[in-house]
């Protein structure tokens, strides 16, 4: 008996730099196993392939995995669970996201509502602050950070100076106010 390896995906295209159109395949996952490097994944039409990077990447909503026999695989953000963060305002609005971005918590950021993963000590912050939150399934696709995309590995361990360092390093969950 012979096994066959996995045909393998070694770039990533980024959304809008090619036709979706071309797509051999597609890839729904959600937000944890969307930064990857190397794994297994089988496509929605069954393509069995292997991504294989030089690097980690997160891969995003419409994202292109170029495989090495000229085949692309189209990534799609699955559903989550998340929470809808809405205020008032448009002022409001941004200052929820600053209280969230203190917190270095990945956020996806439109210009009427922020998602985040739920977080129940979040929840009561925000509703504190006068968010109106709800619980919502949809893709999750947060902001990269001004770090990069590091932010992205739920695994990763905060741990780089701040441009105004105060000499303290701390790991996500945090609540600190630099004055």
């Amino acid at each position: 008996m012979t096994s066959t390896t996995p045909p393998r995906a070694t770039r990533v295209l980024p959304s809008g730099s090619w036709d979706a159109a071309r797509a051999t395949d597609a890839v729904t996952v959600d937000f944890d196993d969307r930064h990857r490097r190397r794994r297994r994944y089988t496509g929605i039409g069954g393509l069995d392939f292997l991504l294989d990077l030089p690097e980690a990447a997160v891969l995003r909503d419409g994202d292109g995995l170029a495989l090495e026999d000229g085949g692309i695989v189209a990534v799609r953000a699955a559903p989550e669970p998340l929470v809808e963060v809405r205020a008032a305002s448009g002022h409001d609005l941004l200052r929820l996201a600053w209280h969230l971005g203190n917190r270095h918590l990945p956020a996806q950021i439109a210009a009427d509502r922020i998602l985040i993963r739920y977080d129940h000590v979040i929840v009561h912050m925000l509703e504190g602050l006068g968010a109106t939150v709800r619980r919502v399934d949809a893709p999750f696709d947060p902001e990269g950070g001004a770090y990069g995309e590091h932010n992205r590995d739920p695994h990763h361990r905060h741990a780089h100076p701040h441009p105004y360092d105060d000499g303290h390093h701390h790991a996500h969950g945090h609540d600190h106010h630099h004055g």
